[in-house]
């Protein structure tokens, strides 16, 4: 979904239900013999609009499809190939009365990208791949990624408070970012979009409550988690601070949240259980009609066993008005990552890309990224991606 869509926390009366839902999208994860002809072919076939059924129903969606390749050097087992991945997600909103929404997404894909061969710990594109959409989180649901109804209090003038509770993906309303949030229409990379550079569940039954006062936003969150890395389940929840901020320069946003989970994770000292508790904080802030610059960084803050204890990105967004193409962006970001109790020391990621705009609904997307993973005690990975993504919203 396009990150300049209308906010979902100001949901409203019936009308354009494209503007009261949660912009939802996110997670990663067999080879077929198509390439980019193909998947450009596919993608610009299904561009639409909005199929709007009546003014309480409406069906929208995206497909996406990307073609990478890699060129790895250090890693003997590295697979200098080039392959292809894509995703289908349709979309449904219900408003069965003013102050609610049902929203139910599905998910598919076809491929898995370079996610499966690549040798570094950060996927090329953290998108819903084949693997991904399949027994979702160990729970035996497939293809069903959100299923929630939202109801929304007015309170004041400027104040709403918001309860949503089912299937739920938390990232529709934590550690969001007007630059580096989405992996269908801004950076491709996983340090570089929402939920995947610090923990954060997704697609799994849990509750939220967003409380909207002025400038102000407070968020909290609960999910019951069917399986972790190591098969247990788990609970986790969050809370978030907003804050959006405008000046003559143009508007920014300051976040910091708080996540943590029961103790079904294993230790970092090997022996025992430990909570995953981690600290993000996320700034976006636009200079003017041009210029936009981000950062975001990420603290664990207990001693459960992971790959990465901390990490930090920042980054830039060009807009094209400043060359004609007022619907255009360049995208430039570096993130690293420090590495946890694994064999990971650090890991580092630089990317830019250019997302032309065909139309209002179909954009192409060229991507660059380069890649480094450094080991205690085994021989560093680094390489170069180079790759292009097609992303139809309709």
């Amino acid at each position: 979904m396009n990150q300049d869509m209308a906010d979902a926390r100001a949901w409203s009366a019936p009308g354009d239900l494209r503007d009261r839902m949660a912009p939802a999208v996110r997670r990663i994860g067999r080879r077929r013999p198509w390439g980019p002809g193909c998947l450009a072919l596919v993608v610009a076939s299904a561009a639409a609009n909005a199929s709007d059924v009546n003014d309480k129903l409406e069906l929208n969606g995206l497909i996406a499809g990307a073609y990478q390749c890699q060129h790895v050097n250090g890693s003997a087992d590295a697979d200098n190939a080039c392959r292809s991945g894509l995703a289908l997600q349709p979309e449904l909103a219900y408003a069965p009365i003013a102050e609610g929404l049902v929203f139910v997404k599905l998910g598919f894909g076809l491929g898995n990208g370079l996610n499966n061969v690549s040798p570094f710990e950060l996927a090329p594109w953290a998108a819903d791949l084949e693997a991904d959409v399949k027994d979702i989180n160990g729970s035996g649901r497939s293809y069903l990624l959100e299923a929630w109804y939202a109801h929304t209090f007015q309170l004041a003038e400027d104040s709403s408070l918001q309860l949503i509770g089912g299937i739920v993906d938390p990232s529709a309303h934590f550690n969001e970012n007007a630059y580096a949030n989405d992996e269908f229409v801004q950076f491709s990379n996983q340090a570089f979009v929402n939920a995947r550079n610090l923990f954060m569940p997704a697609y799994d039954w849990g509750g939220m409550v967003v409380w909207s006062a002025g400038d102000w936003t407070f968020s909290g969150a609960g999910m019951a988690v069917a399986a972790n890395d190591v098969g247990n389940a788990y609970t986790w929840y969050a809370g978030e601070i907003d804050y959006r901020l405008s000046t003559r320069l143009g508007e920014g946003n300051y976040r910091v949240m708080y996540g943590s989970t029961s103790r079904d994770f294993d230790a970092r000292s090997g022996t025992g259980s430990e909570p995953l508790d981690g600290l993000i904080l996320s700034f976006d802030q636009a200079l003017g009609d041009v210029l936009g610059v981000f950062m975001r960084a990420a603290w664990e803050l207990t001693k459960a066993a992971g790959t990465y204890q901390s990490g930090y990105e920042g980054g830039l967004d060009l807009r094209g008005v400043a060359w004609g193409r007022e619907a255009d962006n360049i995208g430039i970001a570096y993130g690293h990552a420090h590495g946890g109790n694994s064999e990971v020391f650090q890991s580092d990621v630089v990317e830019a890309y250019y997302r032309f705009a065909l139309s209002d609904t179909l954009a192409i997307t060229a991507d660059l990224q380069w890649m480094k993973d450094s080991y205690r005690g085994a021989q560093d990975v680094s390489g170069w991606i180079f790759g292009i993504r097609a992303v139809a919203d309709f």
